[in-house]
This record gives structure tokens, C-alpha cells and sequence, in this order.
């Protein structure tokens, strides 16, 4: 069967390459991937598997971050424009992206793969020292660009897809694979979830490209220590006055807002866990002889535990609630974000390092069991569902030389390290499923 397997991945590599370029060339950010979305689910049908999309998957009552309608549609369009299939991108009005796929080998266990689509907001690179603009693949959307691997993590799925649909017969149980939207800014996991798409599943795996395992040939098995995060706007509102004639007359939000952005930073660490805040923006105002009536910080919370970002974020919400009180404006606080913490599960990790260990491209000295997060990912919330509900998951990381860090405009990867993922993945659910 390994030699099938090989036989199917090696004819497959060119594909792979060239479904990762497609999504590199057409980047789309969070809410907004119905190119992307569109691309993937048909292949999917082709393939055989049972797909759902739009409500089926995303609750909409549970989105974060969503763009206005206006952009939603100028996307909508572009994507058809792009090559987009009409009638998927209907199905997806008001930022329903995404995809969830089945495939039913009969009796046996439910194992879910999740692979996240979506791309930064960041210009990309113009300089021939940017192999994506050598070569010719760089974002032509503007102000978005794949900084980040998801272009690798959707191609992966793609061809396990192909792989697996090959040889059904050999597995027993069911796939579910997850093309998941907005995991930048911790968007995606909890709308899909609300909407029932972990529902029965024993087994989730995820993984990324990168990260820690930051060379080509490593293999970082599990991950713990997922820090759980929310991210909030935190509008004040005032009243605008003559900041001459008549100051007395205003609200002034701008120093409502400065007063909590220092103040927020204030809030005590905690005792049983890292803990961080951060206020990342802040605009106010409306003209130097004006007294400001409006501002907007956004900022988010971390938690080492889901308990901890918990505690973080209401005493962010009394700072702000007290900030407004002190400057008599208002002030309205919306989610923009939200996962949990999360820990890998021992066993599934043995079973990631067992085939990582068969597959040459991985360096045995460099093949890691455990590494700490340390930061969040949308995944940690998936498989934390999972594991409350009685299943198992893992979170792996797939080495790979980086041109630059994540999320920098000269990112890129190499390109070698794709094939190898995949086999580890299929092999894994094979082991699984078997």
C-alpha cells in the first residue's frame, strides 16, 4: 500500500505545485474566499465527495470580523471574474465561504482533516529578490497575498482528497475534510462549529507549514499550549464641539479611548498561566479645533487557558466600560475573533511520528514529538470540541526553509515539503481508518 501511495503522490506533484501557485495568484482574505472556496468545492464534487457549503456549515449568527456587504460584493463579482463558478459564489453571499466534504468508506470511525484557505491582508513583494514575482505568481488582488502557507494548506488538501478517493476501499469509517475561512484573526473555528460540522467526529488532525519547524526535513509532531485569544473594536462615541468657544459642550472620545488603552495595559498578569493584552490601533478624531467625538481601538486578549483570556477579557471590558463612564461618551464593544486554548493528544501524536518516521524527506534527528504554540490558531478550538466530546487530535507543523517570517511580504516556502505533508496525511488517516 506505501508504494500505491507514492506511486499516486509522485504523479500527483506537479498538480500540487500548481493548485498552491492558483491560490497563491489569487489570494483572498477572511469571509472572502469565494474564488478560493469555489475552485476547491468543485474539485471535490469531481472527486466523488458529498460537499456542504454556505449555511450547512457556517452559523451565520456566530461570524466575526465580516466585512460590509458593499466589499462582500465586490468580491463576490471579482471572484467571478476571476474564474468563480456564479452559482457556488451564490451560495455564499454574505461571506459563507468555505467548504466541508465527505467521503463514506462505510462502518468505522469519523476522522476530520482541516486545511484553512484564507490570506493575509498585506500588499505582497514586487522585486525580483520575491521568487512568486520571478517566477510569476504573485497575489493579483490587491493589499492581500498569502503570507502565511494557507495556498499550501489548500493544494495538501486538495490531492489527499484525490489520494484517498483512489483508495477508498482500503479504509473503513468516514472523512470529513474541512476547507476552513478566516482563520487569520480567529474567525472561522466557532461558525463552524455552531453549525454542527464536529458533530460524531472521533478524530481530527491539522497541521501547518512552517512555524517552528522552520527548516526543510523537520517534523514537529504534536503542539500544546495554544493560547486562547479574543479579539475586540471597542467604538467610544461623544459629542463633537468648538474646541475654542465652546469645549464644555463635548464628549471627548479620543481621550476616553487614550485613557483605556493605557489603562488596559495596566490589567495584572495572571498567576496560573501566561496571560497577555495588546491594543494594536487606535483612531480618533476629527479635526485639531474639534472636540473628538469618536474613537476606535482594536485590541485583543491571550490566555494561556481559555480561563485565563476569559479573565483577561472582562477586565478589559470594565477598563473600557470605566474609560467611557470618566469621559461621559459611550461605548460599544464588538467581537471581531475568539478561540480557545487547546493540547494535542499523545496518541494521535505517536501516530503522526510512526509515518513521518517511514518517509525520507523527514530528517530523523529532526523530527520533534511536542513544541509549544505559544501563540493562537483557529485550529486549537476545532480540537478542543473534539477531544470534549470524547475524540482525540493532534496539531502538527511540516518543516519548511522560509524566504522570510510569517506574515512579512517577501514570505514563501519550499515548495518540496508539500508532497511529503500529504503522504504523511493520507498515511495517518490510513492508520486511522484501517
Amino acid at each position: 500500500m506505501n508504494d500505491t501511495i507514492k506511486e499516486l503522490i509522485h504523479g500527483l506533484k506537479d498538480k500540487l505545485v500548481d493548485y498552491r501557485r492558483n491560490f497563491h495568484v489569487h489570494a483572498e482574505s477572511g469571509w472572502t474566499e469565494f474564488r478560493t472556496t469555489s475552485v476547491i468545492a468543485r474539485a471535490l464534487e469531481d472527486l466523488g465527495f458529498q460537499i456542504k457549503m454556505g449555511d450547512q456549515i457556517i452559523c451565520k449568527e456566530s461570524m466575526m470580523g465580516v466585512p460590509d456587504d458593499q466589499t462582500l460584493e465586490a468580491h463576490m463579482k471579482r471572484a467571478v471574474d476571476q474564474g468563480a463558478d456564479p452559482e457556488l459564489v451564490k451560495k455564499m453571499k454574505g461571506g459563507l465561504t468555505g467548504v466541508v466534504a465527505d467521503l463514506d468508506c462505510g462502518k468505522g470511525p469519523f476522522l476530520a482533516l482541516r486545511f484553512d484557505i484564507d490570506a493575509n491582508d498585506i500588499s505582497e513583494a514586487q522585486d525580483d529578490k520575491h521568487r512568486p514575482f520571478r517566477e510569476g505568481f504573485t497575489s493579483i488582488n490587491p493589499n492581500v497575498m498569502h503570507a502565511c502557507g494557507h495556498d499550501g494548506h489548500a493544494a495538501m488538501g486538495l490531492v489527499v482528497a484525490e489520494i484517498l478517493s483512489q483508495i477508498r476501499d482500503r479504509l473503513k469509517g468516514k472523512i470529513r475534510l474541512i476547507f476552513q475561512p478566516g482563520e487569520e484573526g480567529v474567525r472561522g473555528a466557532k461558525p463552524m462549529i455552531d453549525a454542527g460540522i464536529l458533530e460524531g467526529v472521533d478524530t481530527i488532525l491539522g497541521g501547518h507549514i512552517g512555524f517552528q519547524a522552520a527548516r526543510t526535513g523537520m517534523l514537529i509532531c504534536s503542539t500544546d499550549k495554544f493560547l486562547a485569544t479574543t479579539k475586540f473594536d471597542a467604538t467610544f462615541t461623544g459629542e463633537p464641539a468648538h474646541a475654542g468657544g465652546a469645549p464644555e459642550q463635548g464628549r471627548n472620545a479620543l481621550l476616553a479611548a487614550a485613557s483605556a488603552a493605557l489603562n488596559l495595559h495596566a490589567i495584572s498578569r495572571h498567576g496560573q498561566g501566561a496571560s497577555r493584552i495588546t491594543v494594536g490601533t487606535i483612531q480618533a478624531g476629527q479635526g485639531r479645533n474639534v472636540i473628538p467625538p469618536n474613537a476606535l481601538i482594536k485590541a485583543e486578549t491571550r490566555g494561556e487557558t481559555s480561563e485565563i483570556d476569559e479573565f483577561m477579557f472582562q477586565r478589559a471590558r470594565q477598563v473600557l466600560a470605566g474609560a467611557a463612564q470618566t469621559y461621559d461618551v459611550e461605548v460599544d464593544i464588538k467581537l471581531m475573533g475568539k478561540t480557545s486554548s487547546g493540547q494535542s493528544s499523545p496518541e494521535i501524536m505517536e501516530i503522526i511520528k510512526n509515518n513521518g518516521q517511514k518517509i525520507e524527506f523527514f530528517d530523523p534527528d529532526q523530527i520533534i514529538d511536542n513544541t509549544e504554540m505559544r501563540g493562537s490558531e483557529d485550529y486549537s478550538h476545532m480540537m478542543t470540541v473534539v477531544q470534549e466530546q470524547g475524540g482525540k487530535g493532534t496539531y502538527f507543523m511540516i518543516g519548511t526553509d522560509l524566504s522570510a517570517g510569517h506574515h512579512n511580504f517577501y514570505f514563501d516556502f519550499d515548495e518540496s515539503c508539500l508532497a511529503p505533508g500529504v503522504e504523511l496525511i493520507v498515511k495517518s488517516a490510513l492508520d486511522i481508518l484501517s
